[in-house]
């Protein structure tokens, strides 16, 4: 059963009251600088940690040299093409896909009032994915030359929220609840259109490859497909701060005081979906589909600094950056030198929390 939060409440999570408006600032900048230094340290370690391990010293020494030309090279040839080649551009990745999933997971549940959204549950990933899909499998986009995966996926992503959104409308003004039934009922529809893609295929290898890719994977990473995620994921959690943020607090108390401040909830539910759609169809042509980041992570957000999405936005996208980079160190060595993909790990991290999310909701605790 859905559960779609009262009027007035979001997420359950209440602005203590006690504190003042200095009080809550001081939180905000506490947990970004603290966050900001463990991405960091996250980092490093990260960069270091495979079947060659090498020193944090090391690695922040390498990327010094290579990015500012600072310092003279006393290490070996093989660990700066590690460091600066594979493994570097891997965690940037990871970084900018955590932060992107979890800035358009804190946009979906402020646009829906609902504790449980995320691509998954609007069927924006599923779009995304049957159409990276069939650009994989099929060569569809190929007039987009080398970005035809990435600009299958977006417009997959985009077909997919605009027919959640004009289901959940045929029916009249569009609700919450309109939305998420609509999002539910899209995203199985294309889940069994991209499993059919893979079985009509024909291609044992083709089959193979985009199962691993369904469930994410960051080792195709390389420094020129990051510049268009970095873009994407920079000016989506900026445009979140800047421009939607107040909206998305009138959105997450109800259409209502939306109406009342001027906003119309359709419209900018509309131009929200569209947003969604550009970041997600990015994360999943460089990073496949990779899950709960968008669920758990908002979550935790708020519990850290309120309910403003001005302060969510920023610790959110930092909290996704760490979780993810994290995740993906635990993929690599978990079964060396075998990877597990990414989605799986992500899984077992979120699973558990959102069980624990569910007996909250109906034990009536916020």
């Amino acid at each position: 059963m859905t559960t779609v939060l009262p009027e007035g409440r979001h997420d359950g999570v209440r602005e203590p009251d006690a504190l003042g408006i200095g009080a809550q600032r001081r939180r905000t900048v506490f947990w970004l600088v603290t966050l900001g230094a463990a991405l960091v340290v996250t980092g490093v370690i990260a960069v270091g940690t495979g079947a060659v391990a090498i020193g944090p010293v090391t690695v922040a020494r390498v990327i010094a040299h290579q990015a500012f030309g600072l310092g003279e090279v006393s290490w070996p040839a093989p660990a700066e093409a590690i460091v600066w080649q594979v493994r570097l551009p891997r965690v940037l990745l990871a970084m900018l896909v955590g932060a992107g999933l979890a800035v358009c997971g804190v946009a979906l549940q402020a646009m829906v009032r609902n504790v449980l959204a995320d691509p998954y549950l609007l069927g924006i990933n599923s779009g995304a994915s049957s159409g990276a899909a069939a650009a994989i499998l099929f060569g569809a986009g190929a007039g987009f030359g080398r970005y035809a995966l990435p600009a299958s996926a977006f417009l997959g992503a985009l077909a997919a929220s605009l027919l959640v959104f004009l289901v959940a409308r045929s029916g009249g003004r569009v609700t919450s609840v309109r939305l998420l039934l609509a999002g539910v009922a899209v995203g199985y529809a294309l889940y069994a259109a991209t499993s059919f893609l893979i079985f009509a295929s024909g291609s044992a290898e083709g089959a193979r490859s985009v199962m691993f890719w369904l469930l994410g994977s960051l080792g195709p990473a390389r420094w020129d497909a990051l510049l268009a995620v970095a873009a994407i994921v920079i000016g989506g959690t900026i445009a979140g701060l800047t421009v939607t943020g107040r909206r998305l607090d009138a959105l997450a108390v109800g259409d209502e005081t939306a109406h009342t401040l001027g906003l119309s909830p359709d419209r900018f539910r509309l131009r929200l979906l569209v947003m969604v759609s550009l970041c997600v169809g990015v994360l999943v042509s460089a990073a496949g589909s990779i899950g709960f980041v968008g669920l758990v992570v908002p979550h935790l957000a708020r519990r850290l600094v309120g309910a403003p999405h001005v302060r969510v936005v920023p610790v959110a996208a930092l909290l996704g950056a760490i979780l993810l980079v994290a995740a993906d160190v635990l993929a690599r060595v978990a079964l060396a030198p075998q990877e597990i993909p990414i989605g799986i790990i992500t899984a077992l991290l979120g699973a558990p929390f959102l069980l624990i999310l569910i007996r909250r909701l109906q034990g009536g605790r916020p």
